[in-house]
């Protein structure tokens, strides 16, 4: 039996063929990736062209199945893994009423501000209405780019898209509802518009949350299993995707759900990190435990009863990309022209590879070079989008490869950082599975081991783990396993990496620095964003 997951990212759309049997488990045949833009706007809106994620997935769909010769019959089942908190408007045919706002927008600082930011206040927020959001959902809509305030940032802003809205989505969920025809919403997606009923029978959003913050019920949809189908492809779908009519469309989950139950990380006490466009540190835990101060948060996730500890990094991976892109571009020029000028698919893949050659040789501790990995603010474990990244301890001695070198430190020191905060909830698990593109390098696999000095565990094909999940969700629901918990034993772990424990000495100290570096500069990172 075979069906098609899609893994739905930042910048691009993959989407994966799996072998689903009793007897194997789940199994992956092939992929294809399509890319799409990313709109970063001066006032701090960060938007992507919903109709780019459905062309991506129907050039993606045509071309899987061309590759791989498998007739369209012969797919059972389509199911979604998707990034998250973004907001989509649609109208009454399911079509965008302006651009998604993505889950990096941080423009709405008037609305928050206005929405939870005043009266008598907790942990800088109005304390009834911190108290009601905890106590009805598990969590509050605390940060800037909590969906809530993207939702009321549109009502304030453009009162002509707003009243063309018929339903609030997810990206995953306009995907299901352009798949499907019906507006839809997993429970995990639910949760993440912070206004989902998360306590014992409720399983519903709640009155109270929208009338506090100032949103219309009819706004949100039905919320639905992610193991069960919500209807099959309608015959346009059908058509523009190359799918039959009538094949089972699976809800699927969002990548913090997904991610994790991919890689193998679903027994409570699992702790799994993720390296991907963005990053996060996620334990599975049975009781939802909540740092206001710290802003992590326990998200419902698609195994009924567990939840997700997590805590989210805006960038990780994509700084590898910022610092590929404009440090080592003058080795990467040179790189394409002598060895891979006429063969761009290579290139591609193996510029990191190359990279990762290059700074092979850089001690821990990047010969005296600290970054920090807030490119776009951050979240977690602290709150500000004026947040930004930094070298520090730069000499006439250090080299584009101390820098490079110094960046995925960087990423790793912040995750740590997390997780140290995260502790004070529930203590991460040794080993830690590791996921997402970040996973495929053995450096930074290593790396991370050495600032954790914990052990590390690399699923195979970690950057497909989301698509795993999706697919493992639909093996449920066509009855090929029982469980999301037999995930623990499918899932083949590919390599391990021990700590060095004389590296983890060396980031032991450097760690403090890292730390102190946002904590003596918050009043200087204001005064930039104020410039």
């Amino acid at each position: 039996m075979y069906m098609i997951a899609y893994d739905v990212g930042t910048t691009g759309l993959k989407s994966c063929l799996f072998e689903l049997s009793k007897e194997t488990g789940i199994r992956l045949i092939a992929g294809e990736m399509e890319d799409y833009d990313l709109y970063v706007l001066d006032n701090g809106g960060v938007e992507q062209d919903a109709e780019q994620w459905w062309a991506a997935m129907c050039r993606a769909t045509g071309r899987l199945l061309k590759e791989t010769g498998i007739p369209k019959e012969d797919v059972k089942g389509i199911s979604f893994c998707a990034q998250m908190q973004a907001l989509v408007l649609v109208d009454r045919d399911g079509a965008p009423v302006r651009r998604a706002m993505s889950y990096m927008d941080n423009r709405s600082a008037e609305q928050i501000q206005k929405g939870i930011q005043t009266g008598l206040k907790v942990a800088g927020m109005n304390a009834h209405k911190l108290l009601r959001s905890l106590k009805i959902t598990g969590a509050v809509s605390g940060s800037v780019k909590d969906p809530v305030w993207k939702y009321r940032w549109v009502a304030d802003n453009e009162p002509e898209n707003f009243a063309k809205a018929y339903k609030w989505l997810d990206v995953k969920d306009f995907l299901v509802c352009r798949a499907s025809g019906r507006f839809v919403m997993s429970r995990d997606s639910a949760f993440g518009t912070l206004l989902y009923d998360s306590r014992p029978g409720k399983d519903c959003f709640s009155g109270e949350l929208c009338k506090m913050f100032h949103v219309d019920p009819a706004h949100l949809p039905e919320i639905v299993s992610s193991t069960q189908p919500v209807g099959g492809i309608t015959e346009r779908a059908a058509a523009e995707l190359g799918l039959c009519e009538g094949t089972p469309v699976f809800s699927g989950g969002g990548d913090a759900s997904l991610i994790g139950v991919g890689a193998g990380a679903v027994e409570v006490g699992d702790t799994h990190v993720y390296i991907g466009t963005s990053g996060w540190v996620s334990t599975v835990i049975d009781k939802q435990k909540l740092d206001v101060g710290s802003m992590i948060a326990s998200i419902v996730g698609v195994q009924e009863g567990l939840f997700n500890c997590f805590a989210e990094l805006e960038t990780a991976g994509k700084c590898f990309e910022w610092a590929k892109d404009h440090i080592m571009m003058d080795d990467i020029d040179l790189f394409r022209q002598v060895r891979y000028a006429d063969d761009i698919e290579e290139e591609k893949t193996s510029t990191y590879g190359y990279i990762m050659d290059k700074i092979g040789h850089i001690p821990a501790g990047s010969n005296g070079v600290i970054f920090t990995p807030w490119l776009h603010g951050n979240r977690c474990p602290f709150e500000d989008p004026n947040a930004r990244g930094m070298f520090f301890g730069l000499g006439l001695e250090n080299t584009a490869a101390d820098m490079y070198h110094a960046v995925i430190e960087g990423v790793c020191f912040h995750l740590r950082w997390q997780m140290e905060a995260m502790d004070k909830l529930i203590k991460a698990s040794d080993p830690v599975r590791l996921a997402g593109g970040g996973a495929l390098s053995a450096q930074t696999c290593q790396i991370l081991a050495d600032v954790l000095g914990k052990e590390i565990l690399v699923p195979e094909d970690p950057q497909d783990t989301g698509a795993v999940g999706a697919a493992a969700l639909a093996a449920v629901g066509l009855g090929e396993i029982k469980t999301l918990a037999e995930l623990k034993n499918i899932v083949h772990i590919e390599r391990s990496y021990q700590p060095n424990r004389a590296n983890t000495a060396v980031y032991d100290r450097l760690f403090l620095t890292f730390k102190e570096l946002y904590k003596k500069n918050r009043n200087n990172y204001q005064a930039i964003a104020e410039y």
